[in-house]
């Protein structure tokens, strides 16, 4: 056998174990549960291998749960996280930011707050998810969301948030024991740099250590490439590799 023959046996080889692998992660599974007196739909994305693992909920943008935020899930699951998707809106989504502004602004904050608290109760539930390690991440409307549910439940662990708005209440904040990890754009015009210093001061006061980066060249929605003029791809990777450290340190020791 030449060596030609050989390498292209090797790149087949390296292919097939690579797509046993991703056939290994199961398809995004439909769930439902109960949100109050209402039943809620939501997907849920499984990482390959058996047994229990730590959870994510995952929180998308005004805009819905799009492609983008899919595979946002698609990517944690593949990190080893059981990860649900909350659907805020109850099915709908847009590509139109008027619709989207009118979605955000019809939706009753106790009711989306009960949604991700109840999300986060149903993974406690499963067989495959370690009830002690369940964090949260979001964007933009979402990011805000995940540190609503931290301040919610005493039972999340961590929460990653992404140029979401910062909850101001000093007492809530006190009293919420997740690790929290920000990722902000100085250039934001809807939550300014001065309002992401007052948020981090607020944890430290409490004692905590937050993870705050606010990215010199970035504005709102930098890591989302959809944001055509905004889209930051070095800022997206480097938020991305923060976000991996830190579920890794606080869910997976």
């Amino acid at each position: 056998m030449n060596l030609r023959r050989i390498a292209r046996t090797c790149v087949l080889f390296i292919c097939t174990v690579l797509l046993a692998a991703t056939a290994l992660q199961a398809a995004p599974e439909p769930v439902t549960y109960k949100s109050g007196d209402e039943t809620v739909k939501a997907t849920v994305y499984l990482p390959a291998g058996s047994g229990a693992h730590a959870a994510i909920v995952l929180v998308p943008e005004w805009w819905g749960v799009t492609d983008w935020i899919r595979a946002q899930a698609q990517d944690f699951a593949g990190l080893g996280y059981v990860v649900l998707v909350a659907d805020l809106y109850r099915g709908q989504s847009t590509s139109d930011p008027a619709v989207a502004h009118e979605l955000m602004r019809g939706l009753p904050e106790d009711r989306a707050v009960r949604d991700l608290v109840s999300a986060a109760s149903y993974l406690g539930t499963r067989k495959d998810v370690r009830k002690d390690s369940i964090g949260t991440v979001g964007w933009c409307m979402g990011g805000g969301y995940a540190l609503k549910l931290a301040v919610a439940d005493k039972d999340i662990r961590a929460v990653a948030v992404n140029y979401g708005a910062p909850v101001t209440d000093k007492a809530a904040l006190a009293a919420m024991p997740a690790r929290v990890l920000g990722n902000f754009g100085a250039l934001d015009r809807g939550i300014t740099p001065a309002d992401v210093h007052e948020f981090e001061a607020a944890l430290k006061a409490d004692g905590k250590s937050p993870d705050i980066k606010i990215y010199a060249d970035a504005g709102h929605a930098f890591q989302n490439p959809g944001n055509k003029d905004g889209y930051r791809p070095a800022d997206t990777s480097d938020a991305h590799d923060r976000m991996v450290a830190f579920f890794r340190d606080t869910l997976q020791p």
